[in-house]
């Protein structure tokens, strides 16, 4: 499904004055806070939070200059270009007994990605949603209940912050989550490269691309996870509700069509330095269609091959790897690996069968900026030989489509940023994308792409 970018939107890519404004409070309040946050390796046992208010303003200005593109279809990357997003979210939690968090996240959002969000698999910020608008909407984006079950007597110091009351927690424990949340907020996490509003800004680099997790289009589904935590280990078990249709903008409701995932997680020290290792694996249920199937149709009948005409009731897999490693105490290193069906059309993501990543984040302590931090990652996305075929014959995905496809390559993406920290809570990232090959297609591109980013939070 795709969502067209209005009139008024071309004519007015910038209006910022409001996410500025939002910042401009965030920047106030982190100044003035007076609360003392608990810090990692604290000894003593911070009292329990009842009650947060924490928020955050990001605001993005993205920019893709002139490339080769001697042709063009409905979901193609367009040169020269500069769109913007902008949103403002209000995390607020109570703790109505003990071991027990709930959560509201309402949210205010604006703006395009480059080409309304379409164009290359490993689009460039995910800050843009797939539904563009160009005036300020307010949506909730999380609501849920999390409960905390401890296995033993010793506990940890928790750090209070957005989603995250403070206070201790059992090193031990359960913990079952249940509403509305991101997948992400629970499955793929990685220190490194997770957040686009504090380190890389690009979807196949914030999570594994092949990664087909269950969201609506503004990346949140309902559901529930549950969390096991024994020692350096910790397994995950997880079940959303997939978006009615790919990509759509509406949830199922009671798992008619649905995700399952499961991790597991083991953290460990290499020579004192903290690293983990993840393994995840997912399972989609719901309606979809086969690229093959569409491609036969599409001859027999001699219309445009169209995966909506052929799905029907399917299962799709796919895993992933996830690690990160501190090296020193200012470096620390990341990488992924993912791998999907390809014979089955992607739903809720993009378009990714297999995906590689590797990265490392240092901070500035060397060149006296020590809160400062500059990132890099390389990319390598891909997709199967059937996936190939449906877009050569003019097929259409979630993000890329260029209408023809007749010299295919993998989407090799390299992306640095630097994250200058301005003051507390409120830092500013140059960020600078290089894409070959976007949306698989050797004819167009590369494209460089560059980004502002203003972002606030307390």
């Amino acid at each position: 499904m795709r969502f067209a970018e209005t009139r008024s939107a071309r004519r007015a890519a910038f209006r910022p004055a409001w996410a500025i404004g939002g910042l401009a409070l965030l920047f106030a309040s982190s100044a003035t806070a007076q609360t003392r946050d608990t810090q990692p390796g604290d000894t003593q046992t911070p009292e329990a939070q009842t009650f947060a208010l924490h928020g955050q303003a990001t605001f993005v200005v993205q920019g893709v200059g002139g490339f080769a593109a001697p042709y063009s279809g409905p979901n193609s990357l367009a040169p020269r270009q500069v769109k913007e997003t902008a949103d403002v979210t209000a995390y607020i939690g109570v703790r109505p007994w003990e071991g027990a968090e709930l959560w509201a996240n309402p949210e205010i959002d604006q703006g395009f990605g480059l080409s309304n969000t379409l164009g290359a698999a490993g689009f460039p910020s995910a800050e843009a949603y797939k539904v563009g608008k160009t005036n300020p909407y307010v949506r909730l984006q999380r609501l849920f209940f999390r409960q905390t079950i401890g296995l033993g007597s010793a506990r940890e110091a928790v750090v209070a912050t957005s989603n995250q009351l403070g206070g201790s927690r059992p090193i031990d424990r359960l913990v079952l989550s249940v509403g509305k949340i991101g997948v992400g907020d629970v499955f793929d996490t990685n220190r490194y490269a997770h957040d686009p509003r504090a380190d890389f800004l690009n979807w196949s680099v914030v999570d594994a691309g092949s990664f087909d997790y269950a969201a609506d289009a503004w990346g949140y589904s309902t559901g529930a996870a549950l969390e096991a935590y024994r020692g350096a280990w910790t397994a995950r078990f997880g079940a959303f509700n997939l978006s009615r249709i790919p990509n759509g903008e509406t949830l199922e409701r009671g798992f008619g069509q649905y995700q399952l995932d499961a991790e597991i997680e083991h953290r460990h020290t290499i020579g004192a330095r903290a690293g983990a290792v993840r393994l995840g694996l997912f399972r989609n249920r719901g309606q979809f269609g086969r690229f093959d199937q569409a491609l036969a149709l599409g001859v027999a009948s001699g219309d445009p091959v169209d995966t909506a005409l052929v799905r029907r009731r399917s299962t799709r897999i796919g895993g992933y790897a996830n690690v990160e490693q501190e090296v020193t105490a200012t470096l620390g290193v990341f990488g992924r690996l993912g791998w999907s069906d390809g014979a089955i059309e992607p739903y809720d993501f993009t378009d990714i069968d297999r995906t590689a990543q590797v990265g490392a984040v240092l901070a500035g302590k060397g060149w006296g900026r020590p809160s400062d931090r500059i990132g890099m990652a390389l990319v390598v996305n891909g997709i199967s030989a059937a996936h190939r075929r449906y877009l050569a014959a003019g097929g259409i995905g979630v993000l890329v489509g260029d209408g023809r496809l007749p010299d295919a390559g993998c989407e090799q993406i390299a992306e640095l940023y630097y994250d200058v920290h301005v003051l507390r809570g409120v830092d500013a990232t140059l960020d600078a994308q290089h894409i070959v090959n976007p949306g698989y297609n050797r004819d167009r591109g590369p494209a460089n792409i560059a980004a502002l980013r203003l972002h606030g939070a307390f």
